[in-house]
C-alpha cells in the first residue's frame, strides 16, 4: 500500500512532503557528525544522498520534511518506516540539525507523528530503536509515553564495535 502522508501544521512547526530540492538539508544532516552519532544512516556526498530520497519514496515509508510554519527554514525530518499493513505497525525516526536542537523541535513533532500513524494509518504499534547510549532520545521516548520493552545487546556493529539496542513502543488505545 503506497502512504501518501498529508501536511501537518502547528502553531509553529510544517510538517511536510519531502521533495527533490530538500536533498541539500538531508545531506547536511545525514553527513553531520553529531547527528549520525546515533542514527542508522549516514552519507558522504550529495550524489550518495540520492539512495535515502529514493527511500523516502517507498511505500513503506511515510516521512515529512520538518520545517518552520512559514517553511523557510528545514530543521529536520521525521516519519515513519517499516510500516506493516498486516501487522498493523510501524518504526518511528527523527534527526534534527544540530542548530536546532533544544528548542522543543522534537518533542512537538514525535506525537504528530504518532497521531498520524494511529489515526490516518490505522497502526496499533509504533516502535522505536535506539542505541543504549543515546541517553537523549531515550529520555525524549518515554516523555513521549513509549514504553522500554527491552534490550537487543550487542546486535549491531558500528564502526567496528557492537552496539546494543533498547527498544521502544507505544501503542494505540
Amino acid at each position: 500500500m503506497n502512504h501518501i502522508q498529508k501536511d501537518i501544521n502547528t502553531d509553529r512547526l510544517l510538517l511536510r512532503n519531502i521533495i527533490s530540492t530538500d536533498i541539500e538539508y538531508i545531506y547536511k544532516g545525514l553527513s553531520h557528525p553529531q547527528v549520525i552519532a546515533h542514527y542508522g544512516v549516514s552519507f558522504d556526498s550529495l550524489k550518495a544522498t540520492e539512495e535515502q530520497m529514493d527511500w523516502f519514496e517507498k511505500a513503506s515509508q511515510c516521512w515529512w520534511a520538518i520545517c518552520s510554519r512559514d517553511n523557510d527554514s528545514f530543521y529536520g525530518a521525521g516519519g515513519l518506516n517499516d510500516i506493516s499493513d498486516i501487522h498493523k505497525k510501524a518504526e518511528i525516526g527523527l534527526w534534527l540539525l544540530p542548530q536546532y536542537w533544544g528548542q522543543g523541535f522534537m518533542p512537538e513533532a514525535l506525537p504528530l507523528i504518532c497521531q498520524y500513524g494511529f489515526k490516518e494509518l490505522g497502526l496499533h504499534r509504533i516502535e522505536g530503536f535506539v542505541e543504549s547510549n543515546n541517553t537523549n532520545c531515550k529520555r525524549a521516548m518515554s516523555k513521549m509515553d513509549f514504553k522500554l520493552e527491552g534490550t537487543m545487546r550487542d546486535c549491531e556493529l558500528k564502526d567496528g564495535q557492537f552496539i546494543s539496542v533498547d527498544i521502544y513502543a507505544k501503542l494505540n488505545r
